[in-house]
């Protein structure tokens, strides 16, 4: 089992932005500059251009929610175990909002966090891959976090979104929850590298969003529906309909 490397704790330092477009482009310019620490936070009450999966955007209303981007240096996992890392930090994520929405919540696969059929927060892993060499080296990780906190009115654009006000009647300190999700993170990471794998493996499958359900999906232009069964050690969905399959991430979509 490989040891836990000397990196600073998940959330230290922790830089508190007024604004900014994109907490990702900026953990990726202080890695550019050499100004990165592993185990660095940087969060905003404003996100102007917040990046989402596959392109898409993440908005979010100002000063109401948590929009965090993680460094992490991810040695010593493997660039072919990148799923163990997105697995972690999901898994991390659930508990967070677990401990404050209930066991309603979901892990969507890839990485989306849901309650109920709702759409609650999601991840978007960013990684550098240095191949100055004839072996690639993963270097860096910037693991960027949108969570759905106070916020109430949402665009007519987004489908099925939810808060955690809206969930609970409450208002939150969006800053102590931000460092409760790093605190998450940084015991989810601690548990992957002094552990192993599979209790976290275990933890992803038995959290996965439709599982055993029957979920209508799109792979280009053809329509199908299929048994969610499991999401395997590499990161593939796992599903069943006449035949089984199994999909890479960006191969289908879901039709909620």
């Amino acid at each position: 089992m490989p040891q836990l490397p000397s990196i600073q704790t998940i959330g230290t330092p922790f830089i508190e932005l007024q604004s900014i477009d994109s907490t990702n482009n900026y953990a990726r310019q202080l890695i550019h500059a050499g100004m990165a620490q592993s185990g660095m936070a940087i969060f905003t009450h404003n996100q102007v251009a917040g990046k989402g999966q596959r392109g898409k955007t993440w908005a979010s209303e100002k000063d109401v929610n948590i929009a965090i981007s993680i460094i992490l240096n991810p040695f010593p996992i493997k660039l072919a175990n990148q799923f163990q890392l997105s697995a972690s930090v999901a898994t991390a994520v659930l508990e967070f909002f677990m401990k404050h929405a209930g066991d309603t919540t979901k892990i969507k696969w890839p990485n989306d966090l849901y309650w109920q059929d709702r759409k609650a927060g999601g991840i978007l892993i960013e990684n550098i891959i240095s191949s100055a060499t004839e072996i690639s080296k993963w270097e860096w990780s910037i693991i960027g976090i949108g969570i759905n906190i106070n916020q109430t009115s949402f665009s007519p654009d987004l489908l099925n979104p939810v808060s955690l006000k809206q969930i609970t009647g409450k208002d939150f300190d969006i800053i102590t929850l931000a460092k409760e999700v790093c605190n998450c993170l940084d015991t989810q990471l601690k548990e992957l590298m002094n552990d192993g794998f599979d209790l976290i493996y275990k933890k992803y499958n038995q959290h996965l969003y439709k599982s055993d359900e029957k979920v209508k999906f799109k792979k280009g232009n053809r329509l199908f529906e299929a048994t969610v069964k499991n999401v395997s050690h590499t990161g593939k969905l796992l599903v069943q309909h006449s035949l089984e399959e199994e999909f890479d991430f960006g191969e289908i979509e879901w039709i909620i």
